[in-house]
């Protein structure tokens, strides 16, 4: 009955941020605005890829990106699931605020509200040429429209690249947004039946795919991160899991190689991200550094290098904001446009408050001078994975202390599909031993969590030592749910009201 009334509250009151009334004036002339690429792998964490200091897997062209452009080494998403983070990725709302509370399926009605105005939308009203390729995951169609679809595998993103380059090649006078999406190395493709282990086959193919050159890792090379069990079946899926961002790897470089022989790749930004961690248990639909914290890569030739890394914590409600800021649009005057000349002076849209265009900011000051001054926390919402995943978190994090709040810590951890059946986690469950460790957890620990979990980030990383009944950390456990409490205010989070009625 609680999650009917729930539901009731989020349909019967969304958040109205944008109209369409008006559209901006465009600019005549378009010849210096640059044109974007936004690659969005998926389920690709920080941990596996050569330029964030994994020597074991082979991803060469994406730290030949990192070495052109800057590498952020504090980027997070802000829900650890595809759809809800996409959503995010777009809008640059959070999800509790623009709809898609969770994964966009057609079993149920997780899909963006109608009035959101959307990332490809407002760069084609300010002169854009928008194309998607590869996974899309998210609804409606009409409010994350694209200009075109371009159709391949999105598990051969070098084939992905090869349909991209007509687009590139031929997309006329307009600068483009081309939003390039792999459905790699997500899990996927059955397991590997001749292996004692079954590892998940992360959609490798024995024959393999056309273009892509199979680039194998043996589980004894594998660097296993510090929050996965080191065992032979975790290293027996890492093996394929390798392959398969290698294969993303191959795309990128295709990708870049088209770009080059267009002649606009010193007047193309290329950002590189994931929408969440690896789609094992502890990283996918958690929001532990391991399922939040991951890659980011921005190579913008248009502005001076200031430093190789940045520090600064972003999330990806930034994203939209700092791609129109790389675009040359200014925020506050996009905003100012799409308000109805009745509620201009009172900011509000259909008489509700409207605090901020977008919950995210531009971040490309801190690229230009390289301060990062005033980017030191960050924040994080996830309601739902999976529409019987209900298990809604809110996270404030700063760089010493990091704070979960588990709205339903009654239940017991939900899990993917996929992820309870993968050979990692089923070796942990059913290892004969009577305390069972998941990594540095134990399996208790992992599927029953305390209402709240305060941890020392700086000294442990791994989130492993929960200090929110530590009388001595009772002043920085209020520091931090007050932060909680304001983020929630600000960006109008419907489970604001549990703190009172639960």
């Amino acid at each position: 009955m609680r999650c009917f009334h729930l539901f009731l509250s989020l349909v019967l009151c969304p958040l109205l941020f944008y109209t369409c009334q008006q559209k901006p004036k465009l600019d005549d002339d378009q010849s210096n605005k640059p044109n974007i690429v936004l690659i969005v792998a998926d389920d690709h964490g920080t941990d596996d890829l050569g330029c964030y200091g994994n020597q074991a897997i082979q991803t060469p062209n994406l730290d030949q990106l990192a070495s052109e452009g800057v590498r952020f080494t504090k980027a997070y998403c802000t829900t650890a699931s595809c759809s809800a983070s996409r959503s995010v990725i777009l809008t640059g709302l959070y999800n509790h605020a623009n709809g898609q509370f969770g994964h966009q399926h057609q079993f149920h009605h997780f899909s963006a509200f109608d009035n959101v105005k959307s990332l490809p939308v407002l760069l084609h009203d300010q002169g854009y040429t928008t194309a998607r390729i590869g996974k899309y995951h998210v609804a409606p169609e009409e409010v994350f429209h694209f200009n075109k679809t371009l159709n391949a595998n999105a598990r051969n993103p070098v084939q992905m690249a090869e349909v991209s380059k007509q687009f590139i090649t031929n997309h006329g006078e307009k600068p483009f947004f081309l939003y390039f999406c792999t459905s790699d190395p997500h899990r996927g493709g059955g397991v590997v039946t001749d292996d004692p282990y079954k590892p998940n086959r992360f959609g490798n193919k024995d024959d393999g795919y056309g273009g892509v050159a199979r680039n194998l890792t043996t589980p004894q090379d594998v660097i296993v991160p510090s929050f996965l069990p080191d065992n032979a079946a975790c290293r027996a899926e890492l093996s394929q899991y390798y392959e398969s961002v290698n294969r993303v790897d191959q795309g990128v470089g295709t990708l870049i190689q088209h770009l080059k022989e267009a002649g606009i790749y010193d007047n193309t930004i290329i950002i590189y991200i994931s929408d969440n961690g690896i789609a094992f248990p502890g990283a996918k639909t958690n929001l532990y550094n391991a399922g939040m914290r991951l890659p980011c890569i921005i190579r913008n030739p248009l502005i001076t290098k200031i430093a190789d890394t940045c520090d600064a914590m972003v999330n990806w409600a930034d994203l939209a904001p700092t791609i129109l800021d790389f675009a040359g649009i200014d925020n506050d005057e996009l905003l100012s446009t799409y308000l109805a000349e009745e509620d201009k002076d009172k900011k509000t849209i259909g008489g509700i408050p409207v605090f901020k265009k977008f919950h995210g900011r531009s971040f490309k000051k801190v690229m230009e001078d390289g301060d990062v001054s005033g980017w030191d926390e960050t924040y994080a919402s996830h309601t739902f994975h999976e529409i019987t995943m209900y298990y809604p978190m809110r996270v404030a994090m700063d760089r010493n202390y990091k704070l979960i709040w588990n709205i339903a810590s009654g239940l017991e951890y939900p899990f993917a599909s996929d992820l309870w059946a993968s050979a990692t986690w089923q070796s942990v469950i059913n290892d004969e031993n009577s305390i069972k460790m998941y990594g540095p957890r134990t399996v208790d620990s992992y599927l029953h969590r305390s209402k709240f979990e305060l941890y020392d980030i700086e000294n442990d990383p791994l989130e492993t030592h929960n200090y929110a009944d530590d009388p001595k950390y009772v002043m920085i456990l209020n520091t931090m749910k007050a932060k909680l409490k304001d983020f929630q205010k600000s960006t109008q989070d419907p489970w604001i009201v549990k703190w009172e009625h639960e």
